[in-house]
């Protein structure tokens, strides 16, 4: 095929059906997984139900680097059932302390031209390294790992073409600041964002990383940058240069859509609360006190980040009303860190250095005070993730972040003074001990702790749905909404039961209860419903409390899928004026005597009939039709074991 892009020379080596026409569904074979602590343990327990004895992946990781605090038994006791499933199917384990899933599969294993699927919506973090990198539910990347096929739609193909070269103080997350300013957060939605031009080879990997990390905030599929010589250099300092390979678009490639930014003219940027498309110029807010910084997350973790970190504090002190915190991506950027001298510098400016891991980021430690106003170097800022419901978090670079903790206040950090020049190493200190390989383990026992619950068995699809409208939200609720993060709710990460109860807890603390209580019903959404991670107990927790099916005027990709994947119908209305002609508390009926895309809702309180559409692909309807996916994927197995059933 003559003139293909980036993208689509990838997808076209992994397609297993379809065709690669924009909006009609494909299937690729993926050849890497990843998981990782909150999401791995359900997708585990999922792929043990597959009854598969080894994983059918070239890779597959397993990560522990979100829930670290074990504030109790449960944390650790998922932590050695993560470690015990790893060592009996085939997974690589990577321990707790060892780093963030996404930093360190950029560094160790990332590989130019393959396909990964991670429990992860940041996965695409690897399209810096010239990947197809999608983030999906854990069911979905359990079935990968079981060697199915990974359904999709495929995806417009966005040129975004970069020229000219960052200035001094500017860096990769002003140029993904730029992109959601310009797309916003659902403007990517169905889209792959595939990055060229002359300003591709200014950028490094690690830069490369932070842009492909955050364009899961637009809503992108993923996002792209080609293998060239930057790739070879990043990939030979980390040992793997024999996996090096050129990969780039055709000259002539057409793309669905184009940008183009000059990153000569960008200068720093800032998204105010609470949402990562909400950007302004640094200097417009100039003067806004800071209570709190926070460095790291898989956005602004890597080596290149805290080296630059760590030459504008030299010698200086953290102003003594805001707190620092730093995390390291990997162990191995503090340890390069520390042989270089580098590590120093943090630890003297009065910067409070935490474990390798996610930790604030999802809620897990240094939430900041009441009404405090946070600046982090991370993708989200939506409301109440920090833990704290009232805080002020703003999303900055590392350069604007270390303006900050320094002056106690948001300072463009081109009054910073001359910007410090960073060297890479030639050969990256590089140390692996902290990866357990399968081989490795004689003891292949499986421990299950008391906080481990089977996983709830869902049955087919009625041919009628009734019940109550439960609860009706704005636009662009997230997960988080749906099922928060923070060290208590997501140590049930692998107790359905109880994580249920505190679904929509922040938006409606009576919701679970009166979901028990009328035996489920349906929730009305607006545009964009499910954006963010890709925690597939949003799904599954409404799912066990009886929620039949959500009506959105748009929905997110990962969550759509998610719905998908246990059996919650996505439907999405016709009018939009019938959003805001239904209210809670309607009796709603729905007849399902086959599955169509046009379908109609009964509104029985007030008398009228609500239009809909079902927006979903052979494979879907199988799948929602036997109460979703693990049930239609045993089903499949049964019937395969006993040929003449049919």
């Amino acid at each position: 095929m003559p003139n293909q892009t980036l993208a689509q020379k990838i997808i076209a080596k992994h397609l297993v059906e379809g065709k690669m026409v924009a909006g009609e569904e494909v299937a690729l074979k993926i050849d890497h997984t990843l998981t990782q602590d909150s999401t791995g343990t359900m997708a585990y327990l999922e792929f043990e139900a597959m009854g598969v004895p080894k994983v059918k992946t070239e890779l597959s990781l397993s990560f522990v680097d979100h829930n670290m605090l074990q504030n109790d038994y449960r944390n650790a006791d998922d932590h050695r059932y993560l470690q015990g499933v790893a060592a009996k199917y085939g997974v690589i384990f990577s321990r707790p302390g060892n780093g963030i899933c996404h930093q360190l599969y950029l560094e160790r294993f990332a590989r130019p031209g393959r396909t990964l699927l991670g429990s992860d919506s940041h996965t695409p973090t690897a399209g810096g390294m010239c990947m197809i990198a999608i983030g999906a539910g854990g069911l979905d990347v359990a079935a990968a790992m079981a060697g199915e096929p990974f359904y999709m739609e495929m995806p417009k193909i966005v040129g975004i073409k970069l020229r000219g070269k960052l200035q001094p103080f500017v860096s990769a997350k002003d140029v993904i600041l730029q992109v959601l300013k310009i797309l916003t957060v659902k403007g990517g939605i169905n889209k792959i964002l595939e990055y060229y031009g002359p300003g591709v080879e200014t950028l490094s990997v690690p830069e490369r990383g932070t842009i492909t990390n955050m364009g899961a905030e637009t809503g992108a599929t993923t996002s792209i940058f080609p293998s060239d010589e930057t790739t070879r250099t990043f990939l030979e300092a980390q040992g793997r240069g024999m996996m090096w390979m050129e990969l780039k678009a055709d000259q002539d490639a057409a793309y669905d859509e184009n940008i183009e930014i000059d990153l000569s003219k960008l200068e720093p940027l800032i998204a105010l609360p609470h949402s990562p498309d909400n950007v302004k110029k640094v200097s417009e807010l100039e003067g806004v006190a800071v209570d709190q910084v926070c460095i790291g997350s898989c956005t602004n973790s890597s080596l290149h980040d805290l080296k630059i970190v760590s030459a504008l504090l030299r010698g200086k002190k953290v102003h003594e009303n805001t707190s620092l915190t730093v995390s390291a991506g990997s162990r191995q950027v503090m340890e390069n860190l520390a042989m270089s001298g580098e590590l120093e510098p943090l630890i003297q400016s009065g910067a409070r250095i935490l474990e390798n891991a996610c930790g604030p980021c999802i809620g897990i430690g240094q939430s900041p005070p009441t009404e405090a106003v946070s600046l982090r170097t991370f993708n989200r800022n939506f409301k109440g993730r920090s833990g704290t419901q009232n805080a002020e978090v703003y999303l900055v670079s590392p350069e604007t972040a270390t303006a900050a903790a320094l002056n106690g206040k948001i300072v463009d950090p081109r009054n910073l003074g001359k910007f410090p020049q960073i060297v890479m190493p030639e050969k990256f200190i590089l140390s692996d001990a902290m990866f357990i390989q399968p081989s490795q383990c004689a003891n292949n026992e499986i421990i299950r702790g008391p906080n481990i619950k089977p996983l709830p068995d869902f049955a087919p699809l009625p041919k009628n749905l009734q019940g109550e409208v439960l609860l009706k939200t704005g636009d662009n609720i997230t997960t988080d909404d749906i099922i928060p993060g923070g060290s208590e709710i997501m140590s049930l990460r692998s107790n359905i039961p109880q994580i249920s109860t505190y679904t929509f807890c922040h938006v409606d603390k009576t919701f679970a209860a009166r979901a028990e209580q009328r035996n489920g019903g349906f929730i009305v959404g607006g545009e964009n419903y499910g954006q963010g991670s890709s925690r597939e107990h949003a799904a599954l927790a409404p799912k066990y409390l009886g929620i039949k099916a959500i009506i959105a005027k748009s929905f997110a990709r990962i969550h759509l899928a998610n719905l998908v994947n246990f059996g919650i119908l996505p439907l999405t209305f016709v009018n939009k004026k019938d959003y805001d002609d239904t209210a809670l508390g309607d009796i709603l009926e729905l007849e399902l005597n086959c599955l169509k895309e046009h379908l109609t809702i009964v509104n029985k309180t007030r008398g009228t009939r609500i239009e809909v559409n079902l927006n979903l692909s052979r494979v879907e309807t199988e799948q929602v039709q036997a109460g979703g996916k693990l049930a239609l994927i045993k089903k499949l197995n049964k019937n395969r074991q006993c040929p003449n059933i049919r």
